[in-house]
């Protein structure tokens, strides 16, 4: 069986899988579509394109840029046909910072807009795959719940009009795999990579694990620790501290489902 013979049942599987997304399904993408990359979204107006690039670029671990589209343009070469204002499970629209809508088809605001530019970035859902091939347990995905993501006290670069804290996402690890779960994701710089930080969360600002900023809190087992890794979110983060005046993003948890395979982003 050829490389290319062993890639159409992914393609394949992500191709459902925005098909059913674009037909109104809303669900978190943690566990669709194994193997294959996820990204998380952001659509700024095109005079906050080049601010946001910035951002991206002094803050690569929380912000590992996938793509960027054209001004006004819902194709990305991560997926053919794809359009990335129909194929998320669901959005978030924001005006001056603050969350006015929660909608499972972007198509209207980016109409509204016209010429919002489009950031895919790099999420940890991607390696996800990977950690369960290694045998660790990724808690959010046995228990059907979306992934805990906390807001951190830890201030990313500014860039621009542009600033914010950083956002993580935590996943519960025995004791005795952090260092693999560390390895495992570390070979996958351009979706967050290894973690940033690995136990007391009172040290990232987060006072209660069972309350997250977004996303469901998970069970955490004795003998377990909290590892954190920086997450996709954190632009969210940017828009409400910055009170742009107006963004789509994707809701937290609700990615974009791309026809790269994982292998493609591993070193």
């Amino acid at each position: 069986m050829s490389a290319s013979d062993k890639l159409d049942p992914l393609r394949e599987a992500g191709r459902a899988a925005r098909a059913q997304y674009r037909a109104g399904l809303v669900r978190s993408t943690a566990g669709v579509a194994p193997g294959l990359t996820q990204a998380n979204m952001i659509a700024l107006p095109r005079d906050w394109a080049f601010d946001f690039l910035l951002y991206a670029q002094r803050n690569p671990k929380s912000c590992p840029v996938l793509d960027v589209l054209e001004a006004g343009s819902r194709e990305t070469v991560l997926a053919d046909g794809a359009d990335v204002a129909r194929d998320i499970p669901l959005y978030r629209v924001w005006r001056d910072g603050r969350l006015v809508d929660e909608v499972p088809d972007a198509a209207a605001a980016y109409e509204e807009a016209g010429d919002l530019v489009t950031f895919l970035i790099g999420c940890s859902f991607t390696f996800e795959a990977p950690l369960q091939e290694a045998g660790i347990e990724v808690r959010h995905i046995t228990d059907g719940t979306n992934v805990p993501m906390y807001l951190t006290n830890r201030p990313c670069r500014p860039a621009g009009r542009l600033s914010g804290p950083m956002v993580v996402s935590m996943r519960p690890i025995p004791a005795a795999r952090v260092a693999d779960a560390a390895l495992i994701s570390g070979r996958f710089p351009a979706v967050h990579g290894a973690p940033v930080h690995v136990g007391d969360p009172q040290s990232l600002g987060i006072a209660d694990l069972a309350r997250p900023d977004f996303g469901d809190a998970v069970r955490i087992e004795p003998g377990e620790i909290p590892v954190f890794w920086a997450c996709g979110v954190t632009p969210q983060a940017a828009v409400m501290a910055s009170r742009v005046p107006f963004a789509v993003t994707h809701a937290p948890g609700h990615m974009f489902v791309t026809d790269v395979p994982d292998a493609a982003y591993h070193v």
